[in-house]
């Protein structure tokens, strides 16, 4: 709400304002006419005492039949015990009424006690962009049943109901067959990795055999390790043989291949018969295959 507020603050009691008649707020439009729904401005100008303190209304006022579109204010200017108020509101309408008036009341207040003071009527011409036909001289029609050519045009509705009627039968789909075409893709994932491990472990051993190297044989333990970490989920390749042995409920072929193994690696004896360390590669390899089929069946 815009307050116009005079520069004193010495208010005068209302009774005061009865006995002399208070000044009549001025309003006008700046144009003496305007089109359907085009902007327009209405001047309320207010010139009263300066120890009066002024109300003008705001966006919530009456103003048909015009619409509000904004306001310019201006501050208040006093001079010699007179204070002038003016805002300028932006409207416009869209009635059809030839001439349209405006009035809009100010508020003076005093305390809790209030006076209201109407301005005169604003009057705009509306200005009309065709002109009326006469009334007595109906309009002229002239018969064309002539066909004309329609741009063809893309049918949105039918494809749009095509899209969702395929994205429903992915859906069907991908709920009916999801799980079985993950079971497969694991499956896939699963022998893949079995072939490469037997591929990987093979070189190992024949590398080992080949140059009785610690190394190579260390990287084959290594590799079966990290296999069956990944085949069963777990952390077998950080576990120590002992742990492993217990994780695998002292199971006789990796008890056995593991103590050769330990032996042969840490304790650098190289001259047990090549039959045990040959042994103990078959014996791990085996228990590998044998875990890969227990993991791979649980998927029929």
């Amino acid at each position: 709400m815009h307050w116009a507020i005079a520069a004193a603050w010495l208010l005068v009691p209302l009774s005061a304002l009865a006995q002399s008649p208070p000044d009549q707020p001025q309003s006008r439009f700046l144009r003496p006419s305007v089109r359907i729904g085009e902007v327009i401005d209405y001047e309320l100008v207010h010139n009263h005492e300066s120890s009066l303190e002024v109300i003008f209304p705001d966006s919530t006022a009456k103003f048909e039949p015009f619409e509000f579109v904004g306001k310019t204010y201006y501050p208040t200017r006093t001079r010699k015990g007179r204070s002038l108020d003016r805002t300028v509101y932006h409207l416009r309408t869209f009635a059809l009424d030839s001439v349209q008036r405006l009035s809009l009341p100010i508020t003076v207040l005093h305390g809790r006690d209030t006076l209201t003071i109407a301005t005169a009527p604003a009057t705009v011409r509306l200005m009309r962009t065709a002109p009326a036909p006469a009334l007595d001289t109906p309009p002229v029609l002239r018969q064309n049943t002539t066909l004309l050519p329609v741009e063809q045009r893309f049918n949105y509705p039918y494809w749009l109901a095509g899209a969702a009627a395929v994205i429903l039968v992915a859906l069907g789909i991908v709920v009916g067959f999801g799980r079985t075409w993950r079971q497969r893709y694991q499956l896939y994932k699963l022998r893949k990795n079995h072939v490469y491990f037997l591929a990987q472990y093979a070189r190992h051993v024949e590398r080992f055999t080949l140059s009785r190297s610690l190394t190579n044989m260390e990287r084959a333990i290594t590799l079966w390790k990290n296999y069956l970490t990944t085949l069963e989920n777990n952390a077998i390749n950080s576990l120590t043989t002992k742990e492993i042995v217990e994780h695998y409920q002292n199971n006789g072929d990796v008890k056995q291949a593991l103590r050769i193994a330990d032996r042969v690696i840490y304790g650098n004896q190289l001259t047990e018969e090549e039959e045990e360390t040959e042994e103990a590669f078959s014996l791990l390899r085996n228990f590998a295959e044998r875990r890969y089929d227990m993991v791979t069946t649980r998927f029929f």
